[in-house]
């Protein structure tokens, strides 16, 4: 079967997609997502905050994966996530020699205060789009994120 595209869109859905990488990788995003918040969060390790709740339990090497850093630096992270009570880390069921990280209570509270920042900020940017605008969108970028990960 031959699903050949038309070139003109595909490089214009390239480009949005680029742009909207780059916006969303801009570190002054970060910083207007925790002051909304209203936490004590370095920026550095809020995203890997949101996806240890996410994906957790997770170890270092598959966060290192699904973040694009390298393990090292991963490893620090963590290492200060733990020690201010956002996550906790223990021997992995599967592998004893992987610690796998999973959200404490305290990270959890702070999980939900960005949740609810990124709730806002996203109400003042999507304030003229309808709800079935956002509904539709929601479920082409679930498809297009979904056919992505096969």
């Amino acid at each position: 079967m031959n699903n050949a595209h038309n070139s003109d869109v595909l490089r214009g859905l390239h480009a949005a997609i680029i742009d909207l990488v780059d916006e969303i990788n801009r570190p002054r995003r970060d910083d207007r997502l925790i002051e909304e918040a209203g936490i004590p969060l370095d920026r550095a390790l809020f995203p890997l905050l949101a996806r240890v709740s996410r994906y957790g339990p997770i170890g270092v090497v598959e966060l290192a994966d699904r973040t694009g850093r390298d393990h090292t630096t991963i490893s620090r992270q963590m290492t200060k996530l733990e020690e201010l009570g956002l996550i906790k880390r223990q021997a992995s069921v599967r592998d004893k020699r992987v610690r796998e990280a999973t959200v404490s209570a305290k990270g959890r509270e702070m999980v939900a205060a960005l949740n609810a920042a990124r709730e806002r900020l996203a109400n003042r940017i999507l304030v003229d789009w309808t709800d079935a605008d956002l509904d539709q969108l929601r479920q082409l970028l679930r498809r297009f994120a979904d056919d992505l990960m096969r």
